[in-house]
């Protein structure tokens, strides 16, 4: 554990100490005392990918029915848009800031209630969750606007709570999961402004033969 000290030394740089004081102090409070049994029995299910599999699913095949062909590069740009937003955050911002997660920093674990199975070697800044999340939720909203309108909000409030989920099971500080808001915003909008604008869009297509 002696190392700990001089790995969060480049965080402490990059970061002022009172905003990391402060963001410890929100991780304290969601993850200690705003809980109850029954969110601790929901967030670890919630935050899961395989949680989602049927609407990843749903999507692909409402996307292939409705769309035809133009499904075809939807799909692979989605898959960019979480390849990007997945190797940004694990492979260049993480090693990084080299931030510990609080599950794994000796300073936070006095009263920690981790509410996972493990807690993970990765670093914490940013949230791998709260990038991939919210960089599909933005990339579905501009490349879907014409269809779900003014139901946008749903995909952010998805991305939102399983963002909020890794701050309340304890893997994760507030500012890991907006940082990883921010990076997963700004890759879903440059790959939904690529799709829109060089690939073409999406277009509905007639089922009639």
């Amino acid at each position: 554990m002696l190392f700990i000290p001089f790995i969060s030394s480049l965080w402490l740089k990059a970061i002022p100490v009172w905003l990391d004081g402060i963001d410890r102090q929100i991780f304290v409070f969601i993850n200690q005392q705003a809980t109850h049994p029954i969110v601790d029995a929901i967030v670890p299910w919630w935050r899961e990918s395989m949680t989602w599999t049927p609407f990843y699913i749903f999507l692909l095949i409402a996307s292939a029915i409705n769309f035809k062909k133009s499904s075809i590069p939807w799909i692979a740009m989605a898959l960019v848009t979480i390849l990007l937003s997945d190797q940004i955050s694990s492979t260049v911002v993480k090693p990084f800031f080299e931030r510990i997660r609080p599950c794994n920093d000796p300073v936070m674990q006095s009263g920690l209630r981790l509410l996972l199975d493990g807690c993970g070697a990765g670093y914490s800044f940013t949230s791998s969750h709260a990038t991939n999340h919210f960089a599909l939720a933005v990339y579905l909203t501009f490349t879907l606007r014409t269809w779900i309108g003014r139901y946008a909000w749903i995909l952010f409030l998805w991305a939102a709570t399983i963002a909020y989920a890794q701050v309340y099971a304890g893997v994760h500080y507030p500012l890991d999961v907006i940082g990883g808001a921010l990076l997963g915003s700004a890759i879903g909008y440059w790959t939904s402004r690529f799709f829109n604008n060089s690939i073409g869009g999406l277009m509905l297509q007639s089922t009639a033969s």
